[in-house]
Protein backbone atom coordinates (compact mmCIF):
# COMPACT_ATOMS: atom_id res chain seq x y z
CA UNK A 1 0.00 0.00 0.00
CA UNK A 2 2.89 2.40 0.77
CA UNK A 3 4.24 1.70 -2.71
CA UNK A 4 0.90 2.76 -4.26
CA UNK A 5 0.88 5.94 -2.16
CA UNK A 6 4.46 6.68 -3.24
CA UNK A 7 3.46 6.37 -6.88
CA UNK A 8 0.48 8.70 -6.37
CA UNK A 9 2.70 11.27 -4.64
CA UNK A 10 5.31 11.04 -7.41
CA UNK A 11 2.69 11.43 -10.16
CA UNK A 12 1.12 14.40 -8.36
CA UNK A 13 4.52 16.08 -7.96
CA UNK A 14 5.36 15.55 -11.65
CA UNK A 15 1.93 16.79 -12.74
CA UNK A 16 2.26 19.99 -10.68
CA UNK A 17 5.80 20.61 -11.95
CA UNK A 18 4.70 20.26 -15.58
CA UNK A 19 1.58 22.38 -15.04
CA UNK A 20 3.61 25.15 -13.38
CA UNK A 21 6.17 25.18 -16.20
CA UNK A 22 3.38 25.26 -18.76
CA UNK A 23 1.75 28.21 -16.95
CA UNK A 24 5.09 30.02 -16.84
CA UNK A 25 5.65 29.52 -20.57
CA UNK A 26 2.06 30.48 -21.33
CA UNK A 27 2.38 33.73 -19.35
CA UNK A 28 5.60 34.63 -21.16
CA UNK A 29 4.03 33.82 -24.53
CA UNK A 30 0.95 35.93 -23.72
CA UNK A 31 3.15 38.86 -22.70
CA UNK A 32 5.11 38.71 -25.97
CA UNK A 33 1.98 38.03 -28.03
CA UNK A 34 0.22 41.05 -26.50
CA UNK A 35 3.21 43.27 -27.29
CA UNK A 36 3.25 42.07 -30.91
CA UNK A 37 -0.52 42.54 -31.13
CA UNK A 38 -0.14 46.15 -29.99
CA UNK A 39 2.53 46.73 -32.64
CA UNK A 40 0.32 45.16 -35.33
CA UNK A 41 -2.61 47.37 -34.32
CA UNK A 42 -0.43 50.47 -34.74
CA UNK A 43 0.73 49.35 -38.19
CA UNK A 44 -2.84 48.48 -39.25
CA UNK A 45 -4.01 51.94 -38.14
CA UNK A 46 -1.20 53.53 -40.18
CA UNK A 47 -2.19 51.44 -43.25
CA UNK A 48 -5.83 52.47 -42.84
CA UNK A 49 -4.77 56.11 -42.56
CA UNK A 50 -2.67 55.72 -45.71
CA UNK A 51 -5.65 54.32 -47.65
CA UNK A 52 -7.91 57.10 -46.40
CA UNK A 53 -5.42 59.90 -47.14
CA UNK A 54 -4.65 58.55 -50.63
CA UNK A 55 -8.28 57.68 -51.41
CA UNK A 56 -7.35 54.06 -52.11
CA UNK A 57 -9.02 50.76 -51.35
CA UNK A 58 -5.95 48.61 -52.03
CA UNK A 59 -2.21 49.05 -52.45
CA UNK A 60 0.21 46.63 -54.08
CA UNK A 61 3.84 46.90 -53.00
CA UNK A 62 6.94 44.82 -53.67
CA UNK A 63 6.42 43.35 -50.17
CA UNK A 64 2.77 42.45 -50.58
CA UNK A 65 -0.76 43.73 -50.99
CA UNK A 66 -2.95 45.47 -48.44
CA UNK A 67 -6.53 46.57 -48.80
CA UNK A 68 -9.26 47.99 -46.66
CA UNK A 69 -12.77 46.70 -46.41
CA UNK A 70 -15.77 47.33 -44.21
CA UNK A 71 -16.49 44.83 -41.45
CA UNK A 72 -19.87 45.20 -39.79
CA UNK A 73 -20.74 43.48 -36.52
CA UNK A 74 -24.17 43.17 -34.98
CA UNK A 75 -25.20 42.71 -31.35
CA UNK A 76 -28.06 43.56 -29.05
CA UNK A 77 -28.25 45.30 -25.72
CA UNK A 78 -31.88 44.18 -25.29
CA UNK A 79 -32.07 40.38 -25.50
CA UNK A 80 -35.73 40.28 -24.49
CA UNK A 81 -36.80 42.50 -27.40
CA UNK A 82 -34.46 40.72 -29.80
CA UNK A 83 -35.81 37.30 -28.80
CA UNK A 84 -39.38 38.56 -29.29
CA UNK A 85 -38.44 39.98 -32.72
CA UNK A 86 -36.82 36.71 -33.79
CA UNK A 87 -39.86 34.68 -32.75
CA UNK A 88 -42.28 37.19 -34.29
CA UNK A 89 -40.51 37.16 -37.65
CA UNK A 90 -39.50 33.48 -37.54
CA UNK A 91 -35.77 34.15 -37.84
CA UNK A 92 -34.03 31.28 -36.02
CA UNK A 93 -31.01 31.78 -38.31
CA UNK A 94 -30.18 34.86 -36.20
CA UNK A 95 -28.89 32.43 -33.58
CA UNK A 96 -25.66 30.45 -33.68
CA UNK A 97 -25.95 26.68 -33.61
CA UNK A 98 -24.63 25.88 -30.16
CA UNK A 99 -26.12 25.11 -26.81
CA UNK A 100 -25.45 26.89 -23.54
CA UNK A 101 -23.89 24.03 -21.56
CA UNK A 102 -24.84 25.41 -18.13
CA UNK A 103 -28.49 25.94 -19.00
CA UNK A 104 -28.90 22.56 -20.72
CA UNK A 105 -27.33 20.78 -17.73
CA UNK A 106 -29.60 22.63 -15.28
CA UNK A 107 -32.71 21.95 -17.41
CA UNK A 108 -31.95 18.22 -17.60
CA UNK A 109 -31.30 18.07 -13.85
CA UNK A 110 -34.63 19.83 -13.20
CA UNK A 111 -36.54 17.87 -15.88
CA UNK A 112 -35.00 14.40 -16.24
CA UNK A 113 -38.11 13.14 -18.06
CA UNK A 114 -37.80 15.81 -20.80
CA UNK A 115 -34.89 15.11 -23.13
CA UNK A 116 -34.94 17.02 -26.42
CA UNK A 117 -34.82 14.86 -29.55
CA UNK A 118 -31.38 14.98 -31.13
CA UNK A 119 -29.57 15.98 -27.92
CA UNK A 120 -26.22 14.24 -27.66
CA UNK A 121 -24.32 13.86 -24.42
CA UNK A 122 -20.69 13.00 -23.82
CA UNK A 123 -19.34 12.55 -20.31
CA UNK A 124 -15.86 11.60 -19.25
CA UNK A 125 -13.83 11.45 -16.07
CA UNK A 126 -11.27 14.21 -15.73
CA UNK A 127 -8.50 14.75 -13.21
CA UNK A 128 -8.11 17.97 -11.23
CA UNK A 129 -4.90 18.48 -9.25
CA UNK A 130 -4.43 21.08 -6.54
CA UNK A 131 -1.31 22.14 -4.79
CA UNK A 132 -1.14 21.32 -1.06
Amino acid sequence: MDEDKGLAEKLTKVYLKIRNKKAELSAEFKKQDDALGTQLDKVKAALLDYCKEQGLESVKTSEGLFYRSVRTRYWTSDWESMHKFILEHELPEFFEKRLNQTHVKQFLEDNPELVPKGLNTDSEYIISVRKK
